[in-house]
């Protein structure tokens, strides 16, 4: 196993744009990954808790109904959605908790839109005894009040950002300006496959679990891998986990969804590959990446229904995957994501994360357009218990 952490930089993306104080943070903690990777109880510990506490593996679900509405390609679901706390971001958050008290620090600091990440991160410190405290804007607040109780009754502190734009982007800055303070005792756990390195790499290896998984459990179902892999894409850790298991098999076509919001000819959504006109490469958050400026070149406001992927940039290993055509991006608006969501339920009784919709959304509009023996794998991030308030807020403007 390798003894040092790579890549620091996916072609010209990603690399360390942070302020001197945060450096030696920065090198510890990838110094204490690379240890983690080749030490045999480290990762005995974390597959113990992934299959105990977890309930790893995820099964894969052939949704045999919708397939044959759609009329066309084969849809399978690896489902996310039924690990604990209800999407896949546990399995980052608990593995970077491991790693806090490796490297003897006690308090976490995180970020959330969506509130999962939120809850997995107050989840994970719950279990090994760490401080937490969630940064989240108060518009998310607002539209994710069940995931914000979820957060205090596990113990941590949820502190609301008011400014901004008030949403995801805002409580990133927030929990790095604690970060800094405080960086001798803190950990910052963050959510997503962004941010400074070792970040963007130590996500994607945290999240291979999915992809590892889901590859092994195609083959066993179907006898052959899918044609087409599809996931949403705010930051991008669920896409970059599922990809993982897939990006060297040349005949697998990867999808990733973005927020389409209310159209891409109205400026207000959360496509950074969809709007060529202001996608500009930039640093945000430490990292180089696509980011979505105005004619200013400040960050854009985003919009989008789903809060986890109301986001103005995107991981930078997608950046590289999207120029060198591994993968494809694509976007689903808010009208779609909610079709999805409410055909999904109707029809194959699951409720869906609004971030995971968008994916499934792209299955809906590509299936009819494929052969019956082919395949569609669809990562459903997570579960749509968080989203009911917005859902029901939504269609009563409809």
């Amino acid at each position: 196993m390798a003894t040092t952490l790579h890549p620091a930089k996916f072609g010209p993306y990603g690399g360390q744009f942070v302020p001197e104080t945060l450096m030696p943070a920065l090198a510890e903690l990838e110094a204490a990954f690379v240890a983690a990777q080749n030490d045999l109880d480290f990762q005995q510990e974390f597959n113990k808790l992934l299959a105990t506490f977890v309930g790893r593996p995820t099964p894969l679900t052939h949704v045999r109904r919708l397939s044959e509405q759609l009329g066309g390609a084969q849809v399978y679901l690896k489902r996310e959605d039924l690990a604990h706390t209800g999407a896949h971001k546990i399995n980052n958050a608990l593995g970077q908790a491991l790693l806090v008290k490796r490297m003897g620090k006690q308090r976490i600091v995180a970020e959330t839109g969506a509130g999962q990440h939120g809850v997995a991160s107050a989840t994970a410190a719950a279990l090994l005894g760490l401080d937490c405290v969630v940064y989240m804007g108060e518009v998310d607040i607002a539209r994710q009040e069940p995931n914000v109780f979820r957060m205090k009754l596990l113990g941590a502190e949820v502190r609301p950002v008011s400014s901004g734009t008030r949403t995801l982007k805002d409580a990133i800055n927030e929990a790095i300006r604690d970060w800094v303070t405080n960086v001798a005792d803190t950990h910052y756990l963050l959510g997503s496959a962004l941010g400074p390195h070792p970040y963007p790499t130590m996500v994607r290896e945290f999240q291979s679990v999915i992809g590892r998984e889901a590859r092994e459990q195609i083959l066993l179902e179907t006898g052959r891998l899918p044609d087409t892999v599809i996931a949403c894409v705010g930051g991008g850790s669920n896409a970059i986990g599922v990809f993982s298991g897939f990006v060297n098999d040349d005949s697998v076509e990867l999808i990733g969804v973005e927020a389409g919001g209310s159209g891409i000819a109205s400026g207000k959504h959360a496509a950074r590959f969809g709007d060529p006109a202001r996608a500009r490469v930039g640093v945000i958050h430490g990292t180089r990446t696509y980011v979505l400026q105005d004619e200013d070149g400040q960050i854009a406001e985003t919009h989008s229904v789903s809060a986890g992927l109301d986001y103005a940039a995107i991981g930078p290993e997608h950046a590289l995957l999207r120029d060198t055509e591994r993968a494809f991006y694509t976007s689903a608006t808010d009208g779609e994501a909610l079709a999805a969501f409410g055909l999904l339920c109707r029809i194959e009784g699951i409720i869906p994360a609004l971030e995971s919709s968008h994916a499934v959304a792209e299955a809906v509009r590509r299936a009819p357009t494929m052969g019956k023996d082919q395949v569609i794998l669809v990562n459903l991030s997570g579960r749509g218990d968080k989203d009911l308030n917005t859902v029901i807020s939504e269609m009563g403007r409809q």
